[in-house]
């Protein structure tokens, strides 16, 4: 079968499609045709071997010891061990696994769930991570409630084009911030009030918010502090390495004065409730997957190319053609 990998860090460029030994399931596992997969932030994170920190988490600090990349899947289970419970031949799922940027996988079956008829391959491929990640931080980092007023920052992207749409589901007043071209996407997802942040700094006018969701922050902690209402929450979700440090250092220390919590986002789990949940969304449409452009397996370096020079609105998809 054909798949991406890369045995060296660096730009785009070191992707590869090689033909790879088709994988075969265990006992446990089920073995997945793959129709579609999506890009990550971590997947390039992880290609660039960038920031150098990331190396030392994964103990490869000179070349890759995983060297396949992809986390996004769906497709149809084609073959499943003789301990799966959950799937038959034929199914059509979606779900985390990694190595999904090539023609076949295989999964534990607690990390997918059936897909909802209602959405194509392509759509569903965009949802687990990003999806995951914003349900998590809204849910149990966020504890958010209905009548809430929440601000993403950072809702154009993967993640906040999910976190808008999912603290619209739970019942939230949402706020948007975004830049000027993607105003318009915002408002088209479920946005109750969006903000361009090239002409407005949300942190310096009067309205205040009861969960603060950054997921491409650049303010201070203080800043963020400053737009909580008393017992609101502040979840750092991602930027620079400098803002991430800064929330890991001293959010706990800002969070000692006063009722006001500032918190770092944990890392995402893969829990296959949480899936159900998403997949129930999708089906009922109040979630729909914003994808910016689709790509063919072997146009990977491209798909690559576009995602980290451009500011894409939602995901890239990588859709796979296995030739029969």
């Amino acid at each position: 079968m054909n798949a991406i990998v890369f045995e060296r860090y660096g730009p785009p460029d070191v992707l590869r499609l090689r033909e790879v030994e088709k994988p075969t399931p265990d006992e446990n596992q089920v073995l997945v045709k793959v129709h579609a997969a999506s890009i990550n932030a971590g997947d390039y994170f992880a290609r660039g071997g960038k920031p150098l920190l990331f190396r030392f988490f994964t103990g490869a600090l000179l070349k890759p010891k995983n060297t396949r990349l992809g986390i996004d899947v769906a497709g149809q289970v084609e073959a499943v061990g003789e301990n799966v419970k959950q799937f038959r031949p034929g199914d059509e799922v979606f779900g985390c696994r990694n190595g999904a940027f090539a023609e076949y996988v295989c999964a534990r079956e607690g990390l997918l769930v059936l897909k909802p008829a209602n959405i194509s391959f392509e759509q569903a491929a965009a949802v687990p991570w990003a999806a995951l990640v914003a349900l998590q931080t809204i849910r149990y980092a966020g504890g958010i409630q209905p009548g809430q007023k929440v601000l993403i920052q950072g809702a154009s992207g993967g993640v906040g084009t999910f976190a808008v749409q999912i603290a619209k589901a739970f019942g939230a007043e949402v706020t948007a911030v975004c830049s000027t071209r993607n105003l318009d996407m915002a408002r088209s997802i479920g946005a109750d009030h969006v903000i361009d942040y090239t002409k407005e700094d949300f942190t310096r006018n009067r309205r205040r918010y009861d969960l603060i969701l950054a997921i491409n922050g650049y303010h201070s902690l203080s800043a963020y502090k400053r737009a909580l209402n008393p017992q609101g929450i502040y979840v750092c979700g991602g930027g620079t390495l400098g803002q991430l440090l800064q929330a890991m250092l001293f959010s706990s220390l800002a969070s000692r004065k006063g009722g006001k919590q500032m918190r770092l986002m944990g890392r995402a789990k893969v829990i296959q409730e949480d899936l159900v949940f998403l997949a129930k969304l999708l089906e009922e449409d109040r979630i729909v997957p914003v994808i910016d452009r689709t790509y063919l397996l072997s146009d990977v370096v491209e798909a690559f190319r576009y995602v980290e020079d451009t500011h894409a609105q939602g995901k890239v998809v990588i859709s796979i053609k296995n030739g029969d």
